[in-house]
């Protein structure tokens, strides 16, 4: 995952960057728009709003999800304007990693007075490995 810790460091960087800028409480439509030209212009590739379609039994579907940020096709970055982010938006970006077949999601919210407690990497697949979590997955 190193490719990913790489990026992942540019998009917390940058969201700390944001935060001190703008500050907490603005739509969260705003600090997309911003992350999207903070990290682009650290040379990353992101696109906003991508659509990702679904497949089930080997049939794409017409209706996908829609990610906030994919930064260099490798991260999912899912922003919040919230006081506290809910369980659900936990297992929703868990979802989105699952099923685009990505490995690590930031979940970043802005709406709190600093920005340190409003960042959480979501992994897909962690125990998936065989050299980790081996052993507390098969207790």
């Amino acid at each position: 995952m190193v490719a990913e810790n790489e990026v992942a460091k540019h998009v917390v960087e940058s969201a700390y960057r944001v935060h001190t800028q703008l500050g907490p409480g603005l739509l969260e439509s705003v600090y997309e728009q911003v992350m999207a030209y903070e990290l682009t212009s650290r040379g990353l590739t992101v696109r906003r709003q991508q659509l990702v379609p679904v497949m089930y039994d080997n049939i794409r579907m017409a209706t996908g999800f829609r990610v906030d940020l994919m930064v260099e096709d490798l991260v999912i970055v899912e922003i919040k304007s919230v006081l506290e982010p809910a369980p659900v938006h936990f297992k929703q970006l868990l979802t989105y990693l699952r099923l685009s077949d990505r490995r690590l999601g930031l979940m970043l919210n802005f709406g709190g007075a600093t920005m340190k407690p409003g960042i959480r990497r979501v992994v897909n697949g962690l125990y998936a490995r065989p050299d980790v979590g081996a052993q507390s997955a098969a207790s």
